[in-house]
């Protein structure tokens, strides 16, 4: 009866609040579960798993909620907690902590809307980035109601929980006694945040369940916690001689020799015969473009006419996969040319500067290298990366008011970028030299707006609109450039950073990597398909082959013209799993030292049967950990730029 009482007390509130945070994640995981019920697999034992699973995480999600009001609690003295005028400071926070979990609930309806996944690794992103990401939900759903509701809905809560409350201040309880309470409750935290971990609710071969039995607020501390994972500790190793000697034969291709005198193993001498091409190169990547949004792929919705047309003419490559789900992930593989390692990309992590760079290697052969981005570089750390490995960077502060049609929080329309882009190459080509300009762009992105009276869609109507639009811009880019003098010594490659969603029914599911690309110069690149695997690490390297480029390489890719049939591979990565492609097999690495292989199945969906192949798994793991090693000690930084100069 003592205790009924105590729960009766301040004690007490901690539990309503607990309790009112279960009952919000259930009903969010209810609401998952309808709108996924297509993705996800209905059985009774995975009905169980999900809802005993995601009680589990509620109320370990609600241990670490109720730390503030914990202490709170714990410390007002009692002469204070129970006056007459302290029940309305604990209705305004009750009032305030209700509207917390119900605006996170509906922020995860959101990002679940998007990604199809709990908060997680691109969350903490978000967090970062608060400006862009605040502007973006602006401009994307109707904040002012939502967050009226949010208030509406709280308020009612608070104000049937209001004789609960205030029943609390009526039964002392001796600081003494709190502070006993306090102990076992910190006992309790230190408890569950040594052993438990995200990794308990992956019980199911189907990502959309493993998602569902997770808690929102529980991922993002936990991603925010590993934000960084140090390869050697939390992925599975082989012998750092074996794993040198894998990747050495691995990487070695004819047209390379290595340094052995280098530091770097994979440091090697390229040596492509016939004379060099000093053509222009422009580098189109695309915001969040799936292979299957064009018609060459297979979709009948004529949502990219210009790039359709444009690709009877270029050479086509269809077997494409992007290394990661993010724009910094595809930005560090196009420039840096390096497998995903685990956490954060390159892009952003500290003592990233001076690494060896397409950038480098093309300012080394007397080029002008570009990064030209339609929105302020500032974001994901672009300005700072670009401009400190080879790049000059020219964003969106380079345009006047006056030249922008249209923008939103992510940046200028796309065709606003491309005129920018335009100006920048004729300011380089009019002084005689050559270009190598990177461009990002940013319209195929929430909130899908773009200006009016382009193409047949509506502006801010869904994602079908925005590629169409982008679609149009690059068209009319490359319409434009056929008038100018550098069109008839320009490649353009046009390729994606990422595709539109990672989601899928496993936690690596190939099809959402796979993206297109076109090279496109009517004068050097005969029109064709290259249906061989490849990744997007190996764009750089073939595109300096194509100019038949000489140069020292540090790249972990390949020149897939000069490739022996047989040896493709492709990485794929969510922040955490680290995928590798060989031989209709896929490698899965996952923290906690665990790999499995999975039999590809002919259209590149995964097979869920894991077989046993030492041999492709030490492969996998001998890309991951080199690549690691090499930028954890310094050893992709570029040492070797007169060995690249024009004429070496």
């Amino acid at each position: 009866m003592k205790n009924f009482k105590v729960l009766q007390s301040r004690l007490g509130l901690l539990v309503l609040i607990s309790l009112i945070l279960v009952i919000i994640s259930t009903l969010t995981r209810i609401s998952f579960l309808i709108k996924s019920s297509q993705e996800v697999d209905f059985t009774i034992l995975n009905l169980v798993y999900v809802f005993l699973i995601g009680w589990f995480y509620d109320l370990v999600n609600a241990a670490y909620f109720i730390i503030p009001f914990s202490i709170y609690l714990w410390l007002v003295p009692t002469r204070v907690f129970t006056k007459p005028w302290h029940r309305f400071i604990l209705y305004a926070q009750f009032l305030f902590f209700i509207s917390f979990l119900i605006f996170n609930a509906v922020s995860e309806w959101f990002f679940w809307d998007e990604f199809s996944t709990r908060f997680n690794f691109i969350a903490v992103d978000y967090l970062v980035y608060s400006t862009e990401v605040i502007g973006n939900v602006r401009q994307s759903y109707p904040m002012e109601w939502i967050i009226a509701g949010v208030l509406a809905v709280a308020l009612v809560s608070t104000y049937l929980l209001k004789s609960s409350i205030k029943s609390s201040i009526q039964i002392p309880v001796s600081f003494k006694q709190r502070s006993k309470y306090m102990v076992l409750y910190i006992v309790l935290l230190v408890l569950i945040f040594n052993t438990v971990s995200i990794n308990l609710h992956k019980f199911s071969d189907n990502t959309y369940v493993n998602e569902l039995a997770g808690n929102g607020l529980y991922e993002l501390f936990a991603a925010y916690r590993n934000n960084e994972l140090n390869y050697d500790q939390f992925y599975a190793k082989i012998p750092d001689e074996e794993a040198s000697d894998i990747l050495r034969r691995e990487i070695k291709t004819r047209e390379a020799t290595f340094n052995e005198d280098a530091k770097s193993i994979i440091e090697r001498r390229i040596a492509n015969e016939g004379a060099e091409e000093q053509l222009n190169v422009i580098m189109i990547s695309i915001e969040s473009f799936s292979a299957d949004f064009m018609g060459a792929f297979g979709n009948t919705k004529n949502l990219t006419p210009h790039l359709d047309s444009l690709s009877k003419y270029s050479l086509l490559f269809t077997n494409l996969y992007a290394t990661g789900t993010r724009t910094v992930r595809g930005l560090e593989a196009l420039s840096l040319c390096v497998p995903p390692t685990p956490g954060q990309s390159i892009v952003r992590r500290p003592n990233n500067e001076n690494l060896f760079s397409l950038g480098e290697v093309f300012g080394g052969k007397g080029y002008e290298s570009k990064y030209i981005y339609g929105g302020y570089g500032y974001f994901d750390n672009m300005n700072y990366f670009f401009e400190n490995n080879g790049y000059e960077v020219v964003d969106r502060t380079a345009l006047k008011d006056e030249d922008i049609d249209h923008e939103n929080i992510w940046g200028v329309a796309d065709e606003n970028l491309f005129s920018l882009a335009m100006k920048e190459i004729d300011k380089t080509t009019n002084q005689n030299k050559p270009v190598f300009a990177q461009i990002m762009t940013t319209s195929n992105h929430r909130p899908y707006t773009y200006p009016e009276g382009r193409i047949d869609i509506p502006s801010h109507t869904g994602r079908e609109g925005a590629v169409k639009y982008t679609d149009y811009a690059i068209g009319k880019f490359i319409r434009d450039a056929r008038l100018k003098p550098w069109f008839s010594k320009t490649i353009f490659v046009i390729v994606a950073d990422h595709c539109a969603s990672s989601a899928g029914k496993t936690e690596l599911p190939i099809e959402k990597y796979h993206i297109p690309m076109l090279i496109y110069s009517p004068a050097h690149v005969k029109p064709g398909e290259m249906k061989r695997l490849m990744s997007q690490i190996d764009i750089g390297p073939t595109l300096l082959g194509m100019l038949n480029f000489s140069y020292t390489s540090k790249f972990f890719g390949y020149d897939m013209f000069k490739l022996e049939e047989g040896r493709e591979r492709a990485f794929i990565s969510t922040y955490q799993k680290l995928g590798f492609i060989k031989d209709g097999l896929m490698v899965i690495l996952s923290p906690q030292k665990e790999s499995e292989v999975v039999v590809l199945k002919e259209n590149g969906m995964v097979n869920n049967d894991s077989i046993s192949n030492d041999q492709i798994v030490k492969e996998a793991i001998s890309w991951y950990q080199y690549a690691s090693y090499m930028f954890s000690n310094g050893l992709m930084k570029n040492t070797n730029r007169n060995s690249n100069a024009i004429g070496k």
